[in-house]
């Protein structure tokens, strides 16, 4: 058991539940709930909401230049009867 934590009977908790909600949620203190002195449920504190993944490198990546512009000339580009045929002498394995 952590050094901080608080231990009560079930029959307190179900009396107390919304204070401790708060309470936890406030000191960032678990609960562990008991049972007959076993314990079997704990109440600890929400982690904080992750960094959502869309926008998360919007102030460590510069965009330099057109990045709609294709990076290699038209003349570059594989056809599809060509990839076709490459495909065909090239089966997948």
């Amino acid at each position: 058991m952590a050094r901080h934590e608080i231990r009560m009977a079930a029959g307190e908790f179900k009396a107390r539940c919304l204070q401790l909600m708060a309470d936890v949620e406030r000191t960032r203190r678990p609960v562990t709930i008991t049972k007959r002195g076993r314990p079997v449920a704990r109440l600890v504190p929400v982690d904080a909401e992750a960094t959502p993944f869309l926008g998360a490198l919007s102030s460590r990546i510069r965009i330099a230049g057109d990045i709609t512009k294709p990076t290699e000339s038209p003349e570059m580009w594989e056809t599809e009867k060509e990839w076709i045929d490459l495909c065909r002498d090239n089966p997948p394995r």
